[in-house]
This record gives C-alpha cells, sequence and structure tokens, in this order.
C-alpha cells in the first residue's frame, strides 16, 4: 500500500453505525522524508533554486563539453585576434565571445563555467569536512561533558575569537608560500610535508579548519539535550557503549540540525573561497570567480563585462544556496516556521 493510501478500518461487531462511519477509513502514515518533501515542494522559490543548482552542478561537471557547445575556446586560451583592433584591449560580448573577453584575450564564458566547477568543489569539499570535525567535536563534548567539554570548548573559544579572514589569510600565504621556500615548510609543496598542496588544496583545507567550530557549538547544544532523554537511560541500562550510544542513539536524532546548517554553511565557504581568491591568497592556478572580480576591478568603468558575469554566477549561486537552506529549515523543523 502506497504512502498516504486510503484503506477501511473494520467495524467492531455491535458498534453504531454513525461512530463506524465516522471512522470508516484512516490515512497511512507518511515518513519523515516523505513529509520533508512534501513541505519543501510548496516553496515555489527554493524549487527553482533548487532546479538551477541542479543545473549549475551538471554545467561545472561537463565544463569542456558545455564550452564546447558554445563554441568558446579554452579558459586559459588567449585570442588575441579578439581584442581591441586600435587599442589590444578587452572586447566586449560579440556572437565569437558571448560574454567577451578579458584584457589577455580569454574567453569570460568559458572562465566563468570552469570558475563554478572551482567554487562548487571547495564548497562540497570544505562543508563536508567542516561538518565532520564539527559533528565529531560536538558529539564529543556534549556526551562526555566534564575534562572533554571545557578542552573543546576553549578550543571553539579561542578559534571563533581569532578573525576568520585574517587567520585564513594568514595560512593560505604559509602554505602557498612553502612551495618556493619562503615559507615554514622548507620548500616543500605546501603544508605538512606536502600534504595540503597548493590551490584547492590550501583553499579547502584553510576553510574547513576556520567553519567547523559553529557547527560543534551546535551539535554540543543538541547532545546535551539528547543525553538526558529516556531512551539514552534506557541504552545505558542495557549495557550500550558509549560509542553505541554516540553513533547510534544520538547521532541519528540530529540529522535535521546537521542538514540545516550544512546547507547554511555552503553558500558562506563560496564567498569565503570567493574572497581568498580575490585577495591573491586562493585559488590561482585555475579560474575563480573571486579571482575575475580581483583583476576586473581597475577597470571595471572600462571593463564592466568581466566583473558582472562573474559577480552575477557568485550572486545567484549563493541566493540559490541560501533559498534552498531556508526552505529545507522550514521543511525539517515547521514550529519554527515564519507565519
Amino acid at each position: 500500500m502506497e504512502a498516504g493510501e486510503l484503506r477501511e478500518k473494520p467495524t467492531a461487531i455491535g458498534a453504531s453505525p454513525d461512530l463506524a462511519s465516522a471512522d470508516a477509513v484512516v490515512i497511512a502514515a507518511r515518513s519523515p522524508w516523505e513529509l520533508f518533501w512534501r513541505r519543501f515542494k510548496e516553496d515555489k522559490f527554493a524549487m527553482g533554486s533548487l532546479i538551477f543548482l541542479a543545473i549549475l552542478v551538471v554545467g561545472a561537471i561537463a565544463a569542456p563539453l558545455v564550452v564546447g557547445i558554445v563554441g568558446a575556446p579554452s579558459p586559459d586560451y588567449r585570442d588575441q585576434s579578439s581584442l581591441n583592433a586600435t587599442f589590444a584591449t578587452a572586447s566586449g560580448p560579440s556572437t565569437a565571445h558571448i560574454f567577451g573577453v578579458d584584457g589577455l584575450g580569454r574567453d569570460v564564458f568559458s572562465r566563468v563555467v570552469y570558475g563554478a566547477r572551482v567554487s562548487l568543489i571547495v564548497a562540497f569539499a570544505a562543508t563536508a569536512i567542516a561538518t565532520i570535525i564539527g559533528v565529531v567535536a560536538g558529539l564529543l563534548a556534549g556526551y562526555f561533558r566534564g575534562f572533554v567539554d571545557s578542552v573543546i570548548s576553549r578550543m571553539v573559544d579561542v578559534l571563533l575569537a581569532i578573525p576568520y579572514l585574517m587567520l585564513a589569510i594568514g595560512l593560505a600565504a604559509a602554505c602557498t608560500a612553502a612551495v618556493s621556500g619562503t615559507g615554514g615548510g622548507g620548500g616543500s609543496a605546501g603544508c605538512f610535508g606536502g600534504l595540503i598542496k597548493p590551490g584547492l588544496g590550501v583553499v579547502i583545507f584553510v576553510i574547513a579548519v576556520t567553519s567547523w567550530t559553529y557547527m560543534a557549538r551546535i551539535v554540543r547544544g543538541q547532545t546535551l539535550s539528547l543525553r538526558e532523554k529516556e531512551f539514552i537511560e534506557a541504552a545505558r541500562a542495557q549495557g550500550a557503549s558509549h560509542t553505541r550510544i554516540v553513533f547510534r542513539e544520538i547521532l541519528p536524532n540530529l540529522t535535521a540540525p546537521i542538514i540545516v546548517y550544512a546547507s547554511i554553511l555552503v553558500p558562506q565557504v563560496i564567498l569565503y573561497e570567493a574572497a581568498l581568491s580575490f585577495l591573491g591568497v586562493g585559488v590561482t592556478d585555475q579560474p575563480s570567480w573571486g579571482q575575475m572580480i580581483a583583476e576586473a576591478t581597475p577597470d571595471f568603468s572600462t571593463y564592466w563585462w568581466y566583473m558582472l558575469f562573474p559577480g552575477l554566477a557568485l550572486l545567484f549561486t549563493v541566493l540559490a544556496f541560501n533559498l534552498v537552506g531556508d526552505a529545507m529549515q522550514d521543511a525539517l523543523n515547521p514550529r519554527a516556521r515564519k507565519t
């Protein structure tokens, strides 16, 4: 029987016909995920944003195919013939280059598409790592309390007291400088003896290290409440180990807040990566929206298209993730839904 399907309820012998007819049919219960999807679909803006993000992900994965279909060159190809014939400067949108070219003759559309790949890789990878670190730290602090809670909580307080962007700039610059031997890595290719590579590796590492603290605080607060519930006491009475209680009893009940905060963290990470690339300590060996905006800043009044298109891509992507995150929060926690 499908969820939500009507079924007849048998009538007890001797029951009143009126009472029997009033309770003749019942509705089968829906699963929590079916209820979530039903509530989520009610938000049309979120559904539109989800479709946009799906197209963006597919386009980023198939970036070479998308660029080829449009007829644009590779993102690093310098087409000198496309520059302004008089001054050899950037030229605007045309039939050959629908988003125009930059001052070096590189196609802006191609770089925007490949920039989406960089932003999404950093966003999903850094968010996943930060979520894992934050969830584990929050579970340990909230469940064991005492000394473990004090150590983790003070560590979180210290990280929150440090300006995130300044810390990220310092870490990224140190890991990148180690390549040329000017940093503390002794000439190694990146940080920790080459474990963290320059480029995407450094950016993902830096963002993950500085983004797990809020997740840890949220999970810690929820865990402190759940550890006092009756089903946890019952698990302890049955002799369940701490590992089983934490990861089999408490963690499944934290799925909703973890998903909600992770969905909110993704757009923050995208902006974080764009800011680092804009400042020159992020992704420099591949096209990046932040890097493109930084390169276009000095000549924005003249070459507006070079900043406009990566800026719009960044704006719509972050907005779409925020709309989806808000809708997920309302769907998973309908009591907190705005009225």
